[in-house]
């Protein structure tokens, strides 16, 4: 009889454990999710998402080295910053809102072509930024986009010290050829021929060229020389395509 009882308490005891955790963990999910959001919770978390995503903003617009400058691609960043954060507040809000979002937003498909890699940091540093404020970790959004924009306004503004050109060169003939390779070794720091394509009566060549001076101006007697048709200078941000 002791033993059924004995028997019959330690199960009652695990059940009453078993339960206690389970409603525990119903608690503690149910506590992180709320019906409701704080006025003041939206403002402040949207304005500071603001101001982090202005500071993306500037930031991309001053160190951009590309060739073209897209200032819709830089308004999006902002707007990507905000909605990002919107959206993280709309999820610590409802738990049923948050698994519906992460459904809904597993299907989307961004087709957009990046054509520079830095593009793709700015981009995944406006989607963290907006989900770290969305998530209330101000002070990390704003401490880690200022050491973020410190390093890479150091690596890309400040690193490069010399700019690569492109030197398109067309001749009549081999000689012509040689001496525009000979010119060009004696006016530039280095180069190396990145293409060459011979066709009946031309010969194209592309060096990749470091120049001594910023200003070019050995390409008038490069032009010159008796054969050569043309010769081009192209800026060069490393991107390549033959």
């Amino acid at each position: 009889m002791e033993t059924t009882n004995t028997v019959t308490s330690a199960a009652a005891a695990t059940d009453t454990t078993s339960n206690s955790f389970t409603d525990i963990i119903k608690n503690s999910v149910l506590d992180s999710f709320g019906t409701d959001i704080a006025i003041s919770q939206i403002i402040i978390s949207l304005a500071i998402s603001f101001i982090v995503g202005l500071f993306i903003y500037f930031l991309y617009r001053r160190i951009f080295s590309g060739i073209l400058y897209s200032k819709s691609f830089n308004v999006a960043l902002i707007g990507m910053t905000m909605i990002t954060a919107t959206v993280i507040i709309a999820i610590n809000s409802n738990l049923v809102l948050s698994l519906g979002m992460v459904g809904a937003l597993s299907i989307v498909r961004f087709r957009t072509p990046i054509k520079d890699p830095t593009d793709l940091i700015f981009l995944f540093w406006a989607a963290v930024a907006g989900i770290v404020t969305g998530a209330g970790f101000y002070t990390l959004a704003i401490i880690g986009s200022l050491i973020i924009g410190l390093i890479l306004f150091f690596f890309i503004k400040g690193g490069s010290t010399e700019t690569p050109y492109l030197l398109v060169v067309n001749c009549d003939h081999d000689t012509a050829e040689q001496q525009a390779q000979s010119k060009i070794s004696e006016e530039v720091k280095k180069f190396n021929v990145k293409q060459k394509t011979v066709t009946p009566g031309n010969i194209e060549v592309t060096f990749e060229i470091r120049l001594k001076d910023k200003t070019g101006s050995f390409i008038n007697a490069l032009a010159a020389i008796p054969g050569v048709q043309t010769a081009v200078l192209i800026s060069y941000n490393g991107d390549y395509v033959s």
